[in-house]
């Protein structure tokens, strides 16, 4: 009679188990095999967080190089930079900052960030640079798929969900991530007047928002979507989370204006407007601006930093077309080279794309537009070609816009 198998690790034989995998010298059944899975899951994902939890506080990147580092991606907006750059390192600081027995107690509280800025100026393109630079979780959501909670869309605490999602579910990790919120304007209060219907996507989702900004334990559901009562939760407490937001704000140079009194008629009126730049008032926005806008007073006071990104000049957009590492001209260049050819463009090329961004008033976004258009027929055929190099001229940059939707485009 031959001898019946039995698990090496178990010793349960053949008989009392479903499967018995047979190795070199011995056997493994099904239950010792997916203990041992579960193991080195584990193990691996305890390695992998201790290891992503490190941060090099000897190297930490000072303000002026996070700036420097943004100068590569993004032209101009200054001011903006120094805000986020100040922001994220003094977010790392909090982050190693030591409880040491007989020090003083001072608690280093985090500053939350609010840009606003016309559509095109680089408010996520801002976000998704210093994205590039950080060693702590970093996640951007749009705010325009939020919902007050029971109503169709996506709960407030999914916001979180993402946040998880990048650092593997380590909620300690998570817990001093950045998340940056873009389109918070389209969460403003549509309207001071009491309704019928309730506001589920407007101040619903502001009055949501507070727990998470202010900070404090807020249950995520692990793979985002409605909550159930008997799903399983994650708890992550959002004290040391920076929350830094994004918005257009369409409109509400006419709130700056009104507050600024720069229509009132009269002698003293050209006295009081001789210094506003009218062709930027988003300079001077104040918090008062935004509440007028339809943010309520509470999410603005836990938006302590305010700062405002510049319109983009015809100087700046020359400068986006191709100096950033990833302006849109080099991504074309390298797209063809990977082909075998080179492509050029005419220097006039170049100005005739910054003057049709001008026109179209679409900011850095009407760049691409306007390139995308241009060379559709060169990505098209030029592949196919036997042709080794190409270049732009003026003449086909003009004969190949006419040919689109994109020339007809009229915006007062």
């Amino acid at each position: 009679m031959a001898k019946e198998r039995k698990c090496s690790f178990c010793g349960r034989p053949d008989s009392q188990v479903r499967l018995l995998i047979t190795g070199l010298n011995g056997y493994i059944c099904n239950e010792c095999a997916q203990q041992a899975n579960e193991i080195v899951k584990e193990t691996i994902g305890a390695e992998r967080a201790s290891k992503a939890g490190d941060i090099d506080w000897k190297n930490l990147p000072k303000p002026k190089e996070i700036k420097d580092f943004l100068d590569q991606y993004v032209i101009g907006q200054d001011e903006a930079k120094k805000h986020l750059a100040v922001a994220v390192y003094n977010h790392y600081k909090r982050l190693g900052q030591k409880k040491i027995e007989g020090a003083d107690d001072v608690e280093i509280e985090k500053s939350n960030i609010i840009m606003v800025g016309s559509t095109g100026t680089g408010k996520t393109l801002l976000a998704h640079s210093i994205a590039r630079l950080l060693n702590v979780p970093f996640t951007i959501v749009d705010a325009t798929v939020f919902t007050e909670a029971g109503y169709v869309g996506e709960d407030i605490e999914s916001i979180l969900t993402r946040l998880l999602q990048v650092c593997d579910y380590n909620e300690a990790r998570a817990e001093q991530g950045i998340v940056f919120i873009d389109e918070i304007d389209k969460i403003a209060r549509k309207s001071d007047n009491p309704s019928i219907t309730r506001d589920v996507s407007g101040e619903g989702v502001q009055q949501g928002l507070l727990k998470l900004l202010e900070g404090s334990d807020v249950l995520v559901p692990p793979n985002g979507g409605r909550k159930h009562p008997d799903q399983k939760m994650i708890k992550v407490n959002t004290k040391n989370i920076l929350f830094i937001c994004g918005g257009a704000f369409d409109g509400i140079e006419r709130k700056i204006a009104q507050r600024m009194n720069t229509h009132v008629v009269g002698f003293n009126a050209v006295e009081n407007t001789a210094q506003i730049d009218k062709d930027n008032l988003l300079q001077y926005i104040v918090p008062e601006d935004l509440k007028s806008y339809g943010l309520i007073p509470e999410i603005i006071g836990r938006l302590p930093v305010l700062t405002s990104l510049q319109p983009l000049d015809r100087t700046a957009l020359r400068r986006i077309l191709t100096e950033p590492k990833n302006s849109i001209v080099k991504q074309y260049i390298k797209l063809l080279d990977m082909d075998g050819i080179a492509l050029s463009f005419d220097e006039e090329t170049l100005e005739f794309i910054v003057d049709k961004a001008l026109e179209y008033k679409l900011g850095a976004r009407g760049l691409r537009s306007i390139v995308e258009s241009i060379m559709l027929d060169v990505m098209f055929e030029i592949p196919s070609s036997k042709s080794n190099t190409f270049r732009v001229t003026l003449e086909y940059a003009k004969a190949q816009l006419a040919k689109t939707n994109l020339a007809k485009l009229q915006i007062a």
